[in-house]
């Protein structure tokens, strides 16, 4: 973890990165480091045109969308927070619970991506309103402040004092506002380097040198403590505020704001990911590779590396998401990815596919793009509705659920910010370049413009509907160049065809590289490539028996129904982004049966007359499922859908189903008596239910979340209906010496003192509810858990608010 002296050298506000790479192999050599030292750059968004395409049209719905959010209902709590008197009411959902001011952020990106890759003026206008009024909160704070965390000045003041009481989710009673703050720091940034807002860059830099004075009395050991409570990507800002300013104390502040007990692990790629909140991790290794590529620093590099590779390799499933719950999955064991209706969350995807950019510009392995196609097709892309606008927060895997869909007026998800900037940048890394070579890394229709060579690319292509693209090239003057084209990974070996101008090139280099076409190209010249696209399976990382279908690089799904549907578009609730509606029992759904189990997509067949459409009828049971069409995941909506599928012999198939139908039996019965459930530990459900907390902690143990505390902790649980009539609390076996009281609405319901040692098993115990309290009506309980004096309370693994089974 040694910290580089930052040179004294001119950054101009690029995002690029330098190739630094140990070995760089590319068309069959390889390069060393001191051979390869060109830049390795993105053309800016402006200069990369889409053409007709589900992408465009996903920019263009996704234009809409934004345009019908109003500026001053986002920029209200900036200006409460600096005395000044809100335009317009805030938004609800979380943008008035805690998380104030966090998608005004994410919408300076989104109106600076729209406006660069489209052109389009009401963005603009948009963005410099933004900024105008940024500027005026920024003055009107006076210390280079701007932010809208609900009492910002109280809370920074006891920072500065090194007043810290950190939880995962929380900071001093406030609901995670450095990583809201990162939002806004990313959202100057982009201003200025994406849409080239002068106007934003000093606002940036004050806003900057705002932390540098609220940190400066902090110790290390104290700066560390802060960077307990989620932070985002703070540590990648500040690196890019020194790039842009090329002063050292701002890389300073980058690596002060590096979390070690991340870092370090990876570091010596130890393995800690398990149970960890997947999207509080990812931007913080962002900024490991933001400051390593600035600062050449090779440790931090590596740490990002291995943290990719671990992330991509064992805990992502076939759309290209991760985590359950938001959480990362046990690598050993993924049936929770199956049996949760909280599947992979998009904003991890959205950070991944920037972690996978960066490495890219680093290295130039193809592996990094291969994964950011799958992501960008099979998860980002599906996660907007085409047509109505809407993004969606949690995509299940679990076979016969389904998504929902945020909608302007109500929902503020992170998701809903990360959404809004997703579908504006399709164009960033489709292509890439240095001095003389040109990088084509994916097949979407596009043009591009590289005006420093007076070259024009036209990419013309109906992929993935058809196996072929071609390049028309638009030069003023002959010229030399190597253009780089993708070797697919999901094209076999030997099935890649190029032409040039109609003459066949010999392809030498296999799958997962770049073909190297050195020339003198002309006006005119083109260049046609055949993309054979096959039908594969991919297991789950665990390798379970379930299996999903691809073809190519593509997800393949199955619509089940659309009944019973609750939510499809959210509502302004805190719980409104998870599908709640009903859970079809798994023994319900379709399986792959067959004993021919090693390829099981060769029984897959394209379905004639249609495009990109397959039956699996040969496979597929029980027989009411044979009908099932399975057509690229990005194109299901508003349906319920299967994508992995458990793959069984006729043998084993009455044995699963048996056991899926028992296990399914005691949960129906536990989901119907069950009025509403907090898992401890976990950000999601935590702050969906309010948690306050003094003196707690949290952990994971055999895959389980816990929280407890030598001091208390409480969550607000919902009964709309009042239907409350027990508490049900899940420990563990082996805590002891542990004595607490729980309180339901400051009534003491219960004092605790555990002494014994159950052994190494999950418990749960009921409590009945006061009739007192019952009596009330209350639509709403505050459950709380605290301490006796000297003691701690047992860990917490669930909390449940019960009605009594039926007798």
């Amino acid at each position: 973890m040694k910290q580089r002296i930052f040179k004294d050298r001119s950054f101009p506000g690029s995002r690029f990165l330098l190739v630094f790479s140990a070995l760089l192999i590319l068309n069959g050599f390889v390069a060393t480091a001191q051979e390869s030292q060109e830049k390795l750059m993105l053309f800016p968004l402006q200069d990369v045109q889409l053409k007709k395409s589900p992408f465009k049209n996903a920019m263009l719905v996704d234009m809409d969308y934004m345009l019908e959010l109003d500026p001053d209902r986002l920029l209200a709590p900036f200006l409460r927070e600096a005395g000044l008197k809100p335009k317009a009411e805030s938004y609800t959902n979380w943008e008035n619970t805690g998380l104030d001011g966090h998608t005004a952020g994410h919408y300076l990106t989104a109106l600076s991506l729209m406006y660069a890759s489209t052109r389009n003026e009401e963005a603009s206008a948009r963005l410099d309103y933004m900024l105008e009024e940024l500027k005026k909160v920024q003055q009107a704070n006076g210390n280079g402040y701007i932010g809208g965390v609900p009492g910002s000045k109280k809370l920074w003041q006891e920072i500065a004092k090194g007043e810290i009481n950190a939880g995962s989710f929380s900071l001093n009673d406030k609901w995670v506002p450095l990583y809201n703050i990162h939002k806004t720091y990313a959202g100057l940034r982009d201003a200025y380097q994406i849409a080239g807002r002068e106007k934003a860059k000093p606002m940036l830099v004050a806003f900057t040198d705002w932390m540098l004075e609220v940190t400066s009395k902090l110790s290390e050991e104290q700066i560390q403590k802060l960077l307990i409570s989620e932070h985002g990507g703070l540590n990648e800002v500040f690196a890019d505020v020194a790039e842009i300013t090329g002063d050292q104390k701002y890389l300073d502040l980058a690596y002060s704001f590096s979390q070690k007990t991340l870092l370090e692990p990876l570091e010596k790629e130890r393995d800690v990911l398990n149970g960890m909140h997947a999207n509080t991790q990812i931007p913080k290794v962002i900024g490991f590779e933001a400051i390593a590529s600035l600062d050449q620093n090779k440790d931090y590099h590596e740490a990002a590396k291995y943290f990719w590779d671990n992330v991509v390799k064992k805990r992502t499933v076939a759309i290209g998401g991760n985590s359950v719950r938001e959480h990362f999955n046990p690598t050993d064991d993924f049936s929770t990815m199956i049996s949760d209706v909280q599947g992979p969350e998009t904003c991890n995807t959205y950070n991944m596919l920037k972690l996978s950019k960066k490495l890219f510009l680093a290295e130039a392995d193809e592996k990094y793009i291969d994964f950011y196609e799958q992501g960008l097709y099979n998860h980002i892309l599906s996660s907007q509705h085409p047509e109505k606008g809407g993004f969606v927060y949690f995509t299940p895997m679990r076979p016969g659920h389904y998504r929902v869909y945020s909608q302007p007026e109500t929902s503020f998800w992170c998701c809903v910010g990360s959404g809004i900037e997703n579908h504006g940048k399709y164009n960033e890394l489709i292509y890439a370049h240095t001095e003389n070579d040109l990088f084509v890394n994916l097949f979407i229709p596009s043009t591009l413009n590289w005006e420093e060579k007076g070259l024009k690319l036209t990419q013309e292509t109906a992929f993935p509907e058809e196996e072929t693209t071609s390049f028309l090239i638009h030069t003023k003057a002959p010229q030399q160049l190597n253009l780089k084209l993708r070797y697919p990974r999901w094209v076999s070996p030997g099935e890649l065809e190029i032409h040039v101008n109609g003459e066949p090139i010999k392809i030498n280099i296999a799958p997962g590289n770049y073909i190297s076409l050195s020339r003198n190209w002309k006006d005119g010249d083109r260049v046609d490539i055949k993309l054979p696209i096959h039908l594969t399976s991919e297991s789950l990382p665990d390798g379970s028996n379930y299996k999903a279908l691809k073809y190519g690089p593509l997800i393949l799904a199955a619509k089940t129904g659309n009944e019973d549907m609750e939510g499809l578009f959210a509502d302004a609730s805190r719980g409104g982004h998870i599908a709640a509606g009903k859970t079809i029992p798994l023994t319900e759904m379709p399986y792959f049966l067959s004993d021919k189990t090693e390829n099981i997509e060769n029984l897959v067949k394209k379905v004639p007359g249609k495009k990109l459409t397959f039956s699996a009828a040969e496979v597929l049971y029980p027989a009411g499922y044979r009908d099932l069409e399975f057509i690229p995941f990005y194109k299901v909506h508003e349906s319920r859908y299967v994508m992995y599928l458990p793959l069984e012999t006729i043998k084993g198939i009455k044995e699963i189903k048996e056991k899926l139908k028992q296990q399914e039996k005691e949960e129906k019965i536990l989901a119907a008596m069950t009025i509403d459930k907090v898992f401890p530990g976990e950000q999601q459900p935590e702050a969906d239910h309010f948690i306050k907390s003094e003196n707690s902690n949290m952990g994971v143990n055999q895959d389980r979340h816990w929280r407890d505390a030598t001091g208390w902790f409480s969550y607000v649980l919902q009964d709309q209906k009042s239907e409350a009539e027990e508490l049900r609390v899940t420990y563990y076996g082996t805590d002891r010496n542990r004595k607490f009281k729980i309180l339901i609405e400051g009534i003491i319901i219960a004092e605790e003192n555990f002494k014994d040692d159950k052994g190494d098993i999950f418990y749960t115990k009921e409590y009945l509810l006061p009739k007192k309290l019952m009596k009330q009506h209350r639509k709403e309980l505050t459950i709380r858990f605290e301490a006796a004096e000297g003691s701690s309370t047992a860990g917490i693994y669930g909390v449940r608010l019960m009605k009594t089974e039926k007798k």
